[in-house]
């Protein structure tokens, strides 16, 4: 190990120590009761809220999957993916925010998401919690899976080290890390690693178009890229035997393709997914007063189109910098690594690096920690052992913590694994499984038991049908799986609804005082 990658690991570690610190800071508190481990007691602050609510959502996808995109194919497809993120973050905060944390409270205080839609129908026999405690499981495994992919990246580009060894080392550290301290220490590292990223995006976008020779000399070469710069085209690398061809030391690439209005929907879909973001809900649900949420908004959506934007950016200063360092759809998530560790001091790009630890343990913390309680205090508690106490809670969700991050590091055993996809599948299955439920919950009063679970089956099922079926086939098909699996959600949710018995009176009770209560 030369001098530069030991500065950079030293950078790490020390960034590492901090994470864990607030850990163990938080761990006393965390463990007096499972509400204090899943909710933090509902005592987050706005700045908190909102911070933590955007790092764990965007994960390590923001600098790694976001700049490969751009990186490959041009500014089309990330583009727009970041518009409709930063439209479905702002609607997220405006519509939904306020009324689910008030109809968390009033649906027996709530504090998972399963346990929030089982409560708000006021369900007898679990069946809305079994069915939304499994999909969390499933999706989250996955969405789990994409970080330790980005960790297994990060690392094994960084130090030389195998790929697998690296993987299972961020497993470690994030599993250990969640373990110790719960949702409070999640969110509150969460604040400090939403700042980490935003200014590691920062520096490497300035010091990439400085060494580019400026914002003029990267939009030029983008524009020497056919369709490269385009919102309505796509670039198209010329791809032979897995790898883009380089010729007289520039890459290959063909003509533009088209870019129509199926692939901006395509694109601008993914701010559906917000409203059924179990580790987005949650902060709506754990801010300490209901008012406070219109500065979190604010603030989040700073952080949101900032981040986003230069996300995007850096995969277009990087094809002008280093045009074939990357030659895979896969290896092109690495551009954030390469500018970094190309023009920053050794310790500074240690510490930039930590913004890409940064975003992978944020989102996979949350995520361990929902798809834990999700079976511990939902399936476990609420339906294996009715009867179970607090300690007796915290001890499964821990084991679940454990079995789920072993499942999640064997689906990301596969390096060549790119985590765009890997999260634009779990995205989808969250986005249509929970979100049109979570509209339709809070402002139809209408809804009852029967069209919620149509709602989740149609739209988990729609994302795997649509996904394995029907997107091989191409053309319209090939649009992205969460708009029809949403909107075949919402379908089913209006028409099973109307088909069947209307909700008692005591949930249209509890509906309109939800309707009617003033912020606290």
């Amino acid at each position: 190990m030369d001098s530069n990658t030991l500065q950079i690991l030293i950078a790490m570690i020390i960034y590492m120590a901090v994470v864990i610190l607030i850990g163990i800071m938080f761990a006393k508190r965390a463990n007096a009761s499972s509400e204090n481990y899943f909710l933090g007691g509902r005592s987050l602050g706005p700045w908190v809220t909102a911070m933590s609510a955007e790092a764990s959502d965007m994960s390590g996808w923001l600098l790694m999957g976001l700049p490969g995109v751009a990186y490959w194919c041009g500014l089309a497809d990330a583009a727009w993916t970041a518009i409709g993120l930063a439209v479905g973050t702002y609607f997220n905060w405006l519509i939904v925010s306020k009324r689910l944390r008030r109809y968390s409270i009033r649906a027996n205080n709530a504090i998972t998401l399963p346990e929030f839609f089982s409560n708000r129908f006021r369900e007898n026999k679990k069946l809305i919690m079994t069915i939304a405690a499994a999909f969390i499981l499933i999706f989250f495994t996955v969405y789990a899976s994409s970080c330790l992919v980005t960790c297994g990246k990060l690392f094994s580009t960084l130090f030389g080290a195998p790929y697998i060894a690296m993987m299972i080392l961020g497993a470690v550290f994030v599993l250990v890390y969640t373990l110790l301290g719960g949702f409070l220490a999640e969110s509150a590292s969460d604040f400090m690693q939403a700042i980490v990223m935003i200014v590691a995006l920062a520096v490497v976008v300035g010091l990439g178009v400085a060494h580019a020779g400026g914002f003029g000399a990267v939009i030029e070469n983008a524009k020497s890229i056919p369709g490269f710069l385009d919102f309505f085209g796509l670039a198209t690398p010329v791809v032979e035997n897995g790898q883009q061809v380089v010729s007289a030391g520039k890459p290959v690439f063909g003509d533009a393709a088209s870019y129509g209005i199926l692939s901006v929907c395509s694109c601008m879909a993914w701010g559906l997914g917000y409203f059924g973001m179990p580790q987005v809900l949650l902060r709506f649900m754990a801010i300490r007063k209901e008012d406070e949420l219109v500065r979190s908004r604010r603030i989040a959506m700073i952080w949101v189109v900032i981040s986003l934007a230069v996300a995007v950016f850096i995969g277009i200063i990087g094809r002008h910098l280093f045009p074939v360092a990357h030659l895979t759809a896969s290896a092109a998530e690495n551009i954030f690594i390469t500018l970094s560790t190309s023009y920053l001091p050794p310790i500074l790009a240690g510490f930039v690096m930590a913004g890409i630890l940064a975003a992978t343990i944020s989102s996979s913390d949350s995520y361990l920690l929902i798809a834990a309680s999700a079976f511990a205090k939902n399936v476990y508690q609420g339906l294996i052992k009715k009867d179970a106490d607090d300690k007796q809670v915290m001890i499964v969700s821990r084991i679940t913590l454990l079995v789920i991050a072993l499942i999640a590091m064997f689906i990301a055993l596969d390096e060549n694994s790119i985590i765009f996809t890997i999260v634009s599948f779990a995205w989808a299955g969250f986005g249509a499984t929970f979100g049109p439920l979570m509209i339709f919950s809070l402002f139809w009063k209408r809804t009852n038991r029967a069209g919620a679970v149509a709602g989740m089956l149609g739209g988990a099922g729609m994302v795997f049908l649509w996904k394995l079926v029907l997107k091989p086939l191409g053309g319209a098909f090939g649009i992205y799986e969460l708009l029809p699996a949403f909107i075949f959600s919402c379908i089913c949710i209006v028409v099973v609804s109307l088909l069947t018995k209307a909700p008692s009176k005591e949930i249209e009770e509890d509906f309109e005082y939800v309707r009617t209560q003033k912020a606290d």
